[in-house]
């Protein structure tokens, strides 16, 4: 936690920059703590506990910018660190972008809790931590004589963040998590050694699936079994909910301030155009109550408001922070997205498999990379070859090439089964005609 006595460190921290030559500045605190118990095979592999404390400092010195931080929160210290600090950016190239939100964009409070943070935290104690690796580790020990390694994970952390601004802003925010991951390897066909986990996570601890994890992903990986190449051609294609979100982390990354800025994105000058597909709606819902990535203020302190990035396929808005938009002479927006949301269409993965004769069900990226200036992606894949609606051969080393623009204006059909555990609240999809290399 943060306390009033932090606080008001951080608050004298701005005061004494500001006297000391900084024409503005702006104080982050953080403290944080978290846990991470690691098993294999039934023995702990690793165990881990971390606590930090910290200040970040930003200082705007005559046109200057320059960010330092420390984790010696004692009056006396900060006050050289805080000069030296200033100093240091006198020296540095002048860029007159670099500047705080206008004061009128901040949050300013009042808002119902968004309950990100769990009470019971402190109360999980290390023995039940352990017990759920070791639970999770067990449920795919010995259950197979194919089996490898079997390894499990359960992880937890709590941080707290206090940011004030010498222009008006003041905010706090506290968040906590919990994961449980198992991961098993098997002996396949010849050298094949297929690999596959499971997880699941949550910001309350009673929340957290805690049993069947490393049944799933036992299951997973027996499913690989046989794992082979099929004929190239134009497939429809299925991704799952749990790897759609590599396949579009490219159009996200194409609306940043930064990518725009340097023209360095296949969406520039895209705005209020039709670009995708009518049924390519995509929202920022900041403001879900108990969900990840939910927050009322950005990195800046700017107020964030459900946003509208794409409207039937129609490109709505950029995601720009307020240094990008001094250096384009526009205005801005917010610097990062907070949880990303779609109309659901009805049917589950299964459902959208259902609905193909001869397809492949993308289950893993395995490597490749996107041209974030035309869009052109090849990413390396595996899955299942899909007959008549069914799961028929798995397959693997084959990989997906064409370009978003044209991949995301042949969705034929958004699934209903997004992950609530993500902030990127983005279902199953199904394409059609997209380009797989195999045999």
């Amino acid at each position: 936690m943060i306390t009033n006595e932090n606080k008001k460190l951080a608050q004298w921290a701005m005061e004494y920059a500001l006297k000391n030559g900084c024409q503005a500045s702006r104080i982050n605190l953080y403290y944080g703590s978290n846990a991470s118990f690691e098993v294999r095979d039934m023995k702990i592999d690793r165990l881990e506990q971390a606590s930090e404390n910290s200040m970040s400092i930003q200082l705007f010195v005559d046109g200057r910018y320059g960010t330092y931080s420390t984790n010696r929160l004692v009056r006396q210290e900060l006050e050289r660190f805080i000069k030296e600090g200033i100093d240091a950016t006198r020296y540095l190239a002048e860029d007159k972008a670099r500047t705080l939100p206008e004061a009128s964009r901040y949050y300013r409070g009042g808002q119902p809790d968004l309950e990100m943070n769990d009470p019971r935290y402190p109360e999980i104690q290390p023995d039940e931590k352990v017990a759920l690796a070791m639970q999770t580790c067990d449920e795919i020990m010995g259950k197979d004589k194919r089996i490898i390694s079997s390894s499990s994970s359960y992880s937890d952390g709590q941080d707290a963040r206090y940011m004030i601004a010498s222009n008006g802003f003041e905010g706090e925010s506290q968040t906590s998590y919990y994961s449980v991951t198992g991961s098993v390897s098997i002996r396949g066909e010849g050298e094949a050694r297929p690999e596959s986990y499971w997880y699941d996570s949550s910001l309350y601890y009673d929340t957290l699936i805690k049993k069947g994890i490393g049944t799933k992903a036992l299951e997973r990986v027996m499913q690989k079994m046989g794992q082979r190449k099929v004929a190239s051609g134009s497939y429809p294609m299925v991704v799952d909910n749990l790897n759609i979100s590599r396949l579009l982390s490219p159009i996200l990354n194409a609306l940043y301030g930064s990518s725009i800025q340097q023209k360095n994105s296949f969406l520039l000058d895209k705005i209020g155009e039709k670009v995708f597909g009518e049924n390519f709606t995509l929202t920022d819902e900041p403001h879900l109550i108990k969900s990840p990535g939910a927050r009322y203020f950005d990195g800046e302190g700017v107020a964030t408001q459900r946003r509208p990035i794409f409207e039937n396929g129609i490109l709505k808005t950029y995601y720009i922070d307020t240094y990008n938009a001094n250096k384009m002479n526009v205005q801005p927006t917010i610097s990062s997205p907070s949880i990303l949301t779609m109309p659901l269409g009805k049917k589950d993965t299964n459902g959208l498999v259902a609905m193909v004769d001869r397809g492949i069900l993308v289950t893993g990226f395995n490597g490749g990379n996107s041209n974030s200036t035309t869009g052109d992606f090849s990413f390396g894949v595996e899955g299942f070859l899909i007959e008549n609606g069914k799961l028929t051969q798995p397959v693997s080393e084959m990989n997906i090439t064409g370009n978003l623009l044209t991949l995301c204006n042949h969705i034929l059909e958004i699934g209903n089964d997004p992950r609530l555990s993500s902030s990127w609240r983005i279902p199953s999809m199904l394409f059609d005609g997209v380009d797989f290399s195999g045999l």
